[in-house]
């Protein structure tokens, strides 16, 4: 069982074909064998019934085939006699011929058929016929004929059926090696993937081609070679996300080191100049705390950024999004008087989500303004009936190159100044982003010089 197992597939469809035209061609001769025999027996007894007629007819001048044997039964008196010319049986086998006679005399009727075996000559088929005169003609016609010629028909069928089967195991072994080729290719594609190094690659090279073997197999090399498409996208997707992941560590680590230096810097000037002016001492001190506060606003984006990667730290409760941005235009305006700025809006919009994550996506979004761009700038904020909040400025505009990776972490357009303490981390925008995904919306950007509008689409209450 597990050498058959481990047999090719072509072979053993082959095989198994060949077994199933065995059992077909065994039917078929059967049938054939067996209808021929049938049929030339009855064409024997027909060619008996219609010999006896005429025998009868012309009792003493017709003569029968020189191989037959005939007598002429009389019951009354049991006497035996020959008809015509044609000698009588061997004295051994008259027995079978009377028997013959007084089986049809037994059961009333004109005529009786049996097969019977006269001494070394073989079978003969015996048919016993009442003629005048109540005497019965009994005659017996050899079927050594009719078994040769089905004799004849076994070994021809065996061996026509035989050459036929072997063809049929040999060509069909063949169309179905040629059949399963690409079967074969897409296996030999499958080990060449075992083949390249995808520890660190993000591209699949290698693909299922050629044609043929008909819909089935195309239908199966389709889906292969969507299935490597979808493992290529899959690999360049870690891998993508595996480069993110490092840049972003790298970059945490280069602003947590900043930091870092700085507080160990002042601490340094604090304890020297611990026995120096008491004013010195203080400035030191705020140096430091500056520097504390700024780190510490680092690593709570960063802790906020983990936390929208991992899970959904919303607080959802029905909220008016109108209310939400009008606290941070009031707020702007407040903390940046230079920036005019306009805000139009219905009375009610009512969504789902987390109005502290939400206003501090407009907060990021028009601090980031009066970062980035000069006192007087136009800033416009709009909240449409259908949860659409777009923030505009009339600022110098974002260059193209930058507009694919803005919403990057740690991404900077401006990276001279922005390890200056008050520059922004480049966490911003990206905090943005991940908030309005977490909400299920989008946030996009156009810019051109002159003008530059975040649009955020989010989901409206009632359409939860």
């Amino acid at each position: 069982m597990n050498r058959w197992q481990r047999t090719p597939l072509g072979t053993r469809l082959a095989l198994a074909l060949g077994v199933l035209a065995l059992v077909v061609f065994g039917i078929v001769g059967t049938v054939l064998a067996t209808s021929t025999r049938d049929y030339l027996a009855r064409q024997l007894d027909e060619l008996m019934t219609k010999t006896q007629k005429e025998q009868a007819g012309f009792r003493g001048k017709w003569k029968a085939p020189y191989t037959w044997q005939q007598l002429v039964y009389n019951p009354r008196n049991e006497s035996v006699t020959q008809i015509g010319d044609n000698a009588l049986p061997p004295p051994q086998d008259r027995d079978e011929f009377v028997a013959l006679a007084k089986e049809a005399l037994a059961k009333q009727e004109d005529h009786a058929f049996q097969t019977i075996f006269i001494h070394d000559q073989g079978p003969y088929r015996a048919r016993a016929c009442q003629i005048d005169g109540g005497v019965f003609l009994v005659s017996a016609a050899p079927i050594s004929d009719l078994d040769s010629t089905v004799r004849w028909l076994i070994i021809v069928s065996i061996s026509a059926f035989g050459a036929a089967l072997v063809i049929l195991v040999v060509a069909g072994r063949l169309v179905l090696r040629r059949g399963l080729r690409p079967l074969s290719d897409m296996a030999s594609t499958a080990h060449d993937i075992t083949s390249h190094d995808l520890t660190d690659s993000s591209h699949l090279p290698v693909r299922a081609n050629g044609a043929g073997g008909g819909p089935e197999v195309e239908e199966l090399r389709t889906s292969f070679n969507v299935m490597l498409d979808h493992i290529d996208a899959s690999l360049a997707a870690r891998t993508a996300a595996e480069q993110r992941l490092r840049r972003f560590i790298a970059d945490a680590s280069h602003e947590l080191r900043t930091p870092l230096t700085s507080i160990r810097g002042y601490a340094d000037l604090f304890r020297y100049a611990a026995a120096n002016e008491p004013a010195e001492r203080e400035a030191h001190l705020a140096k430091i705390r500056e520097e504390t506060e700024r780190m510490s606003l680092l690593v709570d984006d960063l802790l906020l950024l983990a936390r929208l990667d991992s899970e959904t730290p919303l607080r959802q409760e029905e909220a008016d999004l109108v209310e939400v941005a009008s606290a941070a235009a009031q707020a702007f305006v407040a903390a940046h008087p230079d920036y005019p700025l306009d805000f139009d809006a219905p009375s009610r919009v009512r969504i789902h989500g987390d109005p502290m994550r939400l206003r501090q996506v407009l907060d990021n979004l028009l601090a980031n303004i009066a970062r980035h761009t000069p006192p007087g700038t136009e800033v416009e904020l709009t909240v449409s009936p259908d949860a659409v909040v777009t923030v505009t400025d009339t600022g110098p505009g974002i260059l193209p190159e930058h507009q694919a990776r803005i919403f990057d972490r740690f991404y900077r357009i401006d990276d001279s100044r922005s390890r200056a303490i008050g520059g922004g981390t480049g966490l911003g925008l990206s905090i943005v982003h991940s908030i309005v995904s977490a909400h299920g919306g989008t946030v996009n950007l156009s810019s051109e010089p002159g003008r530059t509008t975040f649009v955020i689409t989010l989901n409206p209450g009632d359409r939860r």
